[in-house]
């Protein structure tokens, strides 16, 4: 009887053993999942100042690259990858200037991480080394933007115009 005794024990062991292997993965697995979360952009809950929209830009030629002019050169420090921007947005589409997201007219900013894939590449790309308080216009051809696969009200395709208000950077 002993053996069986000490056979029914060490599976016990085991049991636990087992049961709190599984419970540290999970425990650990939802805890990534958490942080993962918090890499997303957000709308920051902190009134900005709310500014006019500005003048729509169309493109004379097809666009084939990247373009970016500064339309106010900022006097603070410049944006590096890595840093979290506090950006207002004007985002239209190049083919005929449709406005399609925005938030220059409301008092509410867009932060997110630069460099770190939460935004489209043209304007991870297209914001390094802007300065706080600058304005710059970004002109975006498609493979920069959503490509293929469009976004909400930006169709397949889409060379896409923004015009951005870098607020602040966040440390």
């Amino acid at each position: 009887m002993s053996t069986t005794r000490l056979r029914d024990r060490i599976f016990a062991g085991f049991g636990a053993v087992l049961f709190l292997v599984t419970a540290s993965a999970f425990t650990v697995m939802v805890i990534i999942d958490m942080v993962k979360k918090d890499d997303k952009p957000t709308q920051i809950a902190q009134k900005e100042e709310i500014l006019p929209a500005p003048e729509v830009f169309k493109p004379e030629a097809d666009v084939t690259e990247l373009q970016t002019t500064d339309l106010t050169e900022g006097s603070g420090v410049q944006a590096k990858s890595g840093d979290t921007l506090v950006m207002k947005y004007y985002g239209t589409l190049a083919s005929d200037g449709t406005m399609f997201d925005e938030n220059y007219t409301k008092d509410t900013s867009f932060s997110f991480k630069l460099g770190g894939g939460q935004v489209i590449q043209g304007w991870d790309q297209g914001l390094v080394g802007m300065k706080v308080g600058g304005e710059r216009r970004l002109v975006i051809p498609s493979t920069l933007a959503y490509g293929e696969a469009g976004q909400g009200a930006i169709p397949a395709n889409s060379d896409l115009v923004f015009v951005v208000k870098l607020i602040r950077i966040q440390k």
